[in-house]
Order: structure tokens, then C-alpha cells, then sequence
């Protein structure tokens, strides 16, 4: 009898990033792609659908993140997991410390494979407990995490520095970049504006434009431009548009009357 192939679900919000995963597991014939979802509510809906193996599961999607998504099947019900991610501020440690199978991005064929193969060997021996026992484990870490980071990791020209959350004056996008400014520069971290929002203080760090997260601290001063926006001044002189849409927010944080 032929042997059944093995389920794959691809659960990422980066377009790339599913189209490189699907190219290297259409090369493995053991490997049957039932679905590829860009959130985690489908990639929830999916999972359960198909009766997964496995799945490739970003950290920092839409809708619902990789770990509310493991929350959400409950641990009964979980295929086998390799995490995605592109997100130092994610503990990469805590991957490693609890044994799991991680991927961080940019990752090329021969990590894939690698992680690829110990998935493979799981499933023929079917040992699934103790890879279940290992994510409760690391959700339980992660809930025992503060909600806000307190400093933020990061790797430039080979070396790794860390920067404290209170030194950033503001944040501005870069497509799946962020710069981080503040008073002696600006560092470029590998994350989406709407995931570093998220992790941010929100009783500090206020986002006032689409491109643009403020430490609230740093303003100045607000001048009000044409069509309901205005000008946020900081003390260092930067500045910065107020859009309409995040004005509320933005003064209900400040506890100023509109």
C-alpha cells in the first residue's frame, strides 16, 4: 500500500515568504501542500479542515498571532509546528531552550531542509506527546512575559546590541523595516510598524500616522495644519504629521480636550 503523504499547511502574511516555503516542499515527495492561509484565523480554519501533519507557522500575522493560533486549536488537537519569524524582539532563545523547530528569516534551503527532515522524523515515529508538552511549555513562558517590551534587540554589521524602549523617540515604517530614532541616531530592525505598535507601551508610544509611532514624551507642541491634521512638534525639532484618524487617540493619550 502506498504511504500517505504528509499534510503541509503554509501560515504566513508575507507573500515571499509562502511562495519560497511552497517551492522547496513541492520538491519533496513525501510532501502534500493542503492549504496556505496569510492570518490566523484561516490558518485556524485550515488546520482543522484538512486534518494538518504539519505547519509552517509565521509568529506576527493578521487577525490572530502564531501563538493565539496554537492557543486557539488547543494542544489535543496540534499537527506538528515549525515556527517562522522575522522578529528579533521574539525570544529565539526560548525556541531552543524548549527544543522546537524555528525558522528565522531571511532562511535559506539548507535550514529548511534541515528543520524539514526532524518534522519528517517526528511524524514517522509518531512522538507527538513530548512536542506538545514542549509548545505548552513555551506558551506558558510567553504568557509570563511582560505584555510591553522594555528593550528591543538589535543585529546590525554582525553583532547584537539592544536598545531600551524609553530612548526611542519615534518610530517610522520601512515597508517591513522599522527605524528606530533617537537622540544619537536611528537603528533599522526587521519588523512591520503594526507588530512593533503591538509591542510597544501604549501609555507611552502613540501611533499618530500610518508610517509614523510617537514616544509621547518627546512632543512639544501640536499645530494644527488644513483638513483636520496637525504638525507634532518634538524637543529634538522633528516634525511629524497628526492624520485625522489617529488624532483621537493621540489627545485622549494626552488627556487634552479636543
Amino acid at each position: 500500500m502506498k504511504e500517505a503523504k504528509i499534510k503541509a499547511v503554509i501560515a504566513d502574511d508575507e507573500l515571499l515568504a509562502r511562495k519560497f516555503i511552497r517551492r522547496i516542499l513541492k520538491q519533496d515527495p513525501e510532501i502534500e501542500i493542503v492549504g496556505e492561509c496569510s492570518n490566523g484565523k484561516e490558518a485556524v480554519a485550515m488546520i482543522r479542515k484538512q486534518q494538518t501533519d504539519v505547519v509552517f507557522l509565521d509568529i506576527q500575522m493578521p487577525e490572530m498571532d502564531g501563538f493565539k493560533v496554537l492557543e486557539t486549536l488547543g494542544l489535543d488537537h496540534l499537527p506538528e509546528i515549525v515556527f517562522t519569524t522575522a522578529y528579533e524582539s521574539y525570544a529565539i532563545r526560548a525556541f531552543e531552550l524548549h527544543a522546537l523547530d524555528y525558522l528565522l528569516k531571511p532562511f535559506d534551503q539548507v535550514r529548511f531542509k534541515a528543520a524539514l527532515k526532524h518534522v519528517k522524523d517526528r511524524i514517522h515515529s509518531r512522538q507527538l506527546g513530548d512536542g506538545h508538552l514542549q509548545i505548552g511549555t513555551l506558551l506558558e513562558s510567553i504568557k509570563a512575559q511582560p505584555a510591553h517590551l522594555d528593550r528591543i534587540i538589535i543585529k546590525a554589521d554582525g553583532r547584537i546590541s539592544f536598545l531600551n524602549t524609553r530612548q526611542i523617540d519615534w518610530v517610522e515604517a520601512d515597508d517591513k523595516y522599522v527605524h528606530l530614532h533617537t537622540g544619537d541616531g536611528s537603528r533599522m530592525v526587521r519588523q512591520t510598524l503594526n507588530a512593533m505598535e503591538t509591542e510597544l507601551d501604549p501609555k507611552r508610544f502613540v501611533r499618530i500616522h500610518r508610517s509614523a509611532i510617537v514616544n509621547i514624551e518627546r512632543i512639544k507642541e501640536l499645530q494644527p495644519l488644513f483638513n483636520g491634521e496637525h504638525s507634532v512638534h518634538l524637543d529634538n525639532g522633528t516634525k511629524l504629521t497628526l492624520s485625522r484618524s489617529y488624532k483621537d487617540k493621540l489627545f485622549e493619550r494626552l488627556g487634552r480636550p479636543l
